[in-house]
């Protein structure tokens, strides 16, 4: 191994200290990002073949800037693998609005800060309109018109849409749809002159200032109809959490948000030193989204390939349907994340009850288990967040 001064030692090098693979890189590089990505720069002996990119941030994607707010997100263009979930981060001004608009698409969303105000009609004539503030959800079928306005403190959020080739860009909006009809149908359909759509907009506004709206009591519009059966927004942080020796999960899917029919979620707390346990998921492919700390995650795919990444705040993650990984915070603050899936409901494989619940012979002699690793093992009805070598709940 090559001598390096004091200063050069500052710098991370791709060598492995173990085995003292790998050699010094002098550059051109990114030092920067390589501190952001240790175990990408330098990776785990237990890595090895080929997997694709699980890895993009938000950081990294076009800025689309409006008068109200901006947009930015992560599709297949930025993140091939992830076909099942795309995501968009918005934020919209006190008053700001996401216009009136809807998409082929259904629409998941987590409110990272502030509050909003969301509107919509469903197919039958009833109507929605709702206040939801940090930590709150939404969801929107397919099809159904909507819209989101900033209240005064403004709002920052998180829309997933059940499809990773969707592009906020690429939806249906109310402004765009006037500005591609003759004028002449227009006032046909509403029964009005043609002179009283010489103001509308040449194209879609996408997101544009508005006043900040009063309270929701005065702007209620009765519906013939009335509203709709199923609330479409979901208080995720009034929801008791599961509390776990190293953090909390919070699952929700359409047994506790019964609108929310396409896509499925946890909320997990990852304490500084503690993991979310080796585990995979039997019915989708994860999306997650990173919202504060920093971890790493290795996905294991079969046949002698696994493949380690770092994630920060602002990142997202990507794990294929059924392959194995974990979750653990490196960092020395509180790991918070969310995993999504395109289904109804949230399941969830853990290594440690699998072979908590075969018979213990099997599986000591299929891992050449130790008498402690056979002790150790307990059965666990939920996802485990833990701190290593502390036993999980057992229920």
């Amino acid at each position: 191994m090559e001598r390096m001064n004091q200063k050069e030692m500052q710098i991370p090098q791709p060598i492995r200290e173990s085995d003292g693979a790998g050699a010094t890189d002098f550059g051109p590089r990114d030092i920067l990002r390589d501190m952001e990505n240790p175990d990408m720069l330098v990776p785990p002996v237990t890595d090895a073949g080929l997997l694709p990119n699980l890895k993009f941030s938000f950081s990294d994607t076009h800025m689309q800037l409006n008068q109200g707010g901006w947009s930015r997100e992560i599709t297949v263009r930025d993140l091939p693998i992830a076909t099942t979930l795309a995501g968009v981060n918005m934020r919209l001004t006190p008053g700001g609005v996401r216009e009136l608009h809807w998409h082929q698409q259904a629409e998941w969303a987590f409110m990272i800060m502030g509050r909003a105000r969301v509107t919509a009609v469903d197919q039958q004539g009833r109507n929605f309109i709702a206040d939801v503030d940090k930590g709150d959800l939404w969801y929107f079928p397919p099809g159904i018109p909507h819209s989101i306005q900033g209240l005064a403190e403004g709002c920052e959020f998180l829309l997933v849409f059940d499809d990773g080739n969707f592009s906020d860009l690429n939806t249906l909006s109310i402004s765009d749809w006037f500005a591609h009809t003759p004028k002449e149908v227009l006032s046909a359909n509403f029964g009005v002159p043609v002179s009283a759509f010489e103001s509308v907009p040449d194209g879609q506004i996408y997101i544009f200032q508005d006043e900040v709206p009063g309270p929701i009591e005065s702007q209620a519009v009765p519906a013939p109809e009335g509203s709709v059966p199923n609330s479409f927004v979901h208080r995720l942080l009034q929801q008791p959490p599961l509390v776990t020796p190293g953090g909390s999960v919070r699952i929700v899917d359409s047994s506790n948000f019964p609108a929310s029919v396409t896509v499925a979620a946890a909320l997990v707390e990852i304490h500084p030193g503690a993991m979310r346990e080796l585990h995979w998921h039997p019915n989708n492919d994860e999306w997650q989204y990173y919202i504060s700390g920093q971890g790493r995650m290795t996905v294991f795919a079969g046949n002698g390939t696994a493949r380690t990444f770092n994630y920060r705040a602002g990142d997202v993650g990507y794990v294929p349907f059924a392959f194995g990984h974990y979750i653990q915070n490196t960092g020395t603050e509180t790991l918070w994340f969310l995993e999504m899936f395109k289904s109804d409901r949230f399941e969830d494989v853990s290594l440690n009850q699998w072979m908590a619940l075969t018979p213990k012979q099997l599986v000591s002699d299929n891992v050449y288990a130790s008498p402690e690793l056979m002790h150790a093992l307990r059965k666990t009805k939920w996802p485990v967040v833990k701190y290593p070598g502390i036993p999980p709940v057992i229920e």
